[in-house]
């Protein structure tokens, strides 16, 4: 087997090897954009991180868990979003020579589990990793259970010491904004957000409220589910109501999909008629047209972030806890553009001829 060299990680993430070198080694001379594009490109490719390899030779861990949470009733599918993480997680669990264990729980409507998974029951792990949104209740009662260090991914608590690795969505949102305002949007719509909405998309939710808000924007919402379905449904009643919408941010990248589809089914374009921009950056289905412009999250990174972060914890069980905010940025894929002059936007008063003598 070949194993991967420094070079093979400087092609990936686009820079010289002296950068890629620098930024492994956490050197001031490199920006952190482009540190963040080398680590993501180490992850990727299996390139061992000294940090994570140091940490792991001080540390009591043997296995860790990956717990799921998983929609009662819900057809089980692979998780564009969480599989990425889950690849984060394991190739840090390869590297620091850690097993790790994968595992589902199923909540019912309230968020609350079904049933416990065997990897709780058996007890047969050292730490733990949660990922995605899940109650207080229900991660005290697994604190209860097994005793062992916990870390949230994709999640936070704020009664519970837990230490948390999170995307920072407001920032996120914020960047979706200022990329249709910089094109020239003003009736701009929000799919994706309803009032049960977890707190990633509240955070969303709020970037785009803030963002119409200081600039004095009127704002057009139309509470949806998180799926595809949820997109064009709400995408429909919303250009029902306000056709002078040139511009769409749907909460994630599946939103975006519904909100193109419907989008198509009401005969406009994207994005000559609708601007469209998602979040997440996930690997979209076949069936889908184009891209969608979005905001990247580092997935994989938040994966080896989060094990990092665990390993941590074992080591030093007394330490305050810590939130680990993982920053975003966006792709442009050209599902944004300049309202076109037929486009309304509002009032406008009427003109008058004025007959020349």
């Amino acid at each position: 087997m070949v194993s991967t060299t420094l070079r093979d990680v400087a092609e990936l993430a686009g820079v010289s090897i002296g950068t890629a070198s620098a930024a492994l080694n956490n050197r001031p001379t490199v920006s952190q954009e482009a540190r963040i594009k080398v680590i993501d490109a180490a992850v990727a490719l299996g390139y061992p991180l000294k940090e994570q390899e140091e940490l792991a030779r001080q540390t009591k861990l043997s296995v860790i868990g990956l717990l799921l949470k998983q929609d009662h009733g819900r057809k089980w599918e692979i998780n564009p979003f969480y599989s990425q993480v889950q690849l984060g997680v394991t190739d840090a669990c390869n590297r620091n020579k850690l097993s790790v264990m994968l595992g589902n729980i199923e909540v019912d409507a309230s968020n609350r589990p079904m049933f416990w998974p065997v990897m709780l029951e058996d007890q047969r792990i050292d730490g733990l990793i949660l990922a995605g949104v899940f109650l207080d209740e229900t991660v005290a009662k697994i604190q209860r259970r097994t005793n062992i260090p916990i870390v949230l991914l994709d999640g936070f608590s704020g009664e519970l010491a837990l230490d948390s690795v999170v995307t920072d969505n407001l920032g996120g949102a914020r960047q979706a904004m200022s990329h249709l305002f910089s094109h020239g949007h003003r009736k701009i719509g929000l799919v994706g957000w309803n009032p049960e909405s977890p707190p990633s998309i509240q955070d969303r939710y709020l970037g785009y409220v803030g963002a119409m808000n200081v600039r004095g924007y009127e704002l057009f919402i139309e509470p949806s589910v998180l799926f595809r379905h949820g997109g064009y449904e709400g995408t429909k009643r919303l250009l029902t109501r306000h056709p002078e919408i040139t511009g769409i941010f749907a909460c994630n990248d599946e939103t975006g999909v519904g909100v193109m589809d419907a989008a198509r089914e009401l005969g406009l374009r994207v994005p000559e008629d609708l601007s469209v921009v998602g979040f997440d950056d996930i690997a979209l289905p076949q069936d889908v047209e184009r891209p969608i412009t979005t905001i990247h999250v580092h997935k994989t990174w938040m994966g080896t972030m989060t094990v990092s972060t665990l390993i941590e914890r074992s080591r030093n069980p007394e330490q305050p806890k810590i939130t680990k905010v993982v920053s975003t940025y966006l792709v442009d894929r050209d599902t944004v553009k300049q309202p076109g002059k037929h486009q309304s936007h509002g009032k406008q008063e009427p003109t008058q001829s004025v007959m020349k003598e």
